[in-house]
């Protein structure tokens, strides 16, 4: 609903105060019966505060994620399940410190997908 506006009202042409579904912005027409000019207005906010929405937040998470891989580009997996960075520093004996594979966990909890995968094509319950 819009709070916005002139005092004490959203639009010129409502009466102050008037708190009616139509005065706060409530549109019950549809694109196909039609639209009033007041409830176009009101729609064209809503889409324009959408539009402002996800594009603040696309830029708060795209700076995150630079963040993340400038931070995180130096540091890789070794074979040993190591994680070092481009020196050979180690920053944790055991990837994750617990060594289960995100991709093959529930919770948090190790998940056996070739017995799972095994089980559902044989029919073993």
């Amino acid at each position: 609903r819009i709070h916005r506006g002139y005092r004490n009202r959203t639009l010129p042409h409502f009466r102050k105060g008037d708190i009616g579904a139509e005065a706060r912005g409530f549109v019950s027409s549809s694109y196909k019966k039609g639209l009033s000019p007041t409830e176009y207005f009101f729609h064209s906010m809503g889409g324009r505060e959408g539009l402002v929405d996800t594009a603040v937040r696309t830029s708060r998470s795209g700076y995150m994620q630079r963040r993340l891989i400038n931070a995180l580009e130096n540091i890789m997996v070794r074979e040993d399940l190591t994680v070092r960075d481009t020196d050979g520093e180690i920053i944790q004996f055991l990837y994750g410190e617990d060594g289960v594979d995100p991709s093959r966990s529930v919770g948090g909890k190790a998940v056996d997908v070739d017995k799972i995968v095994a089980e559902v094509k044989g029919g073993k319950r």
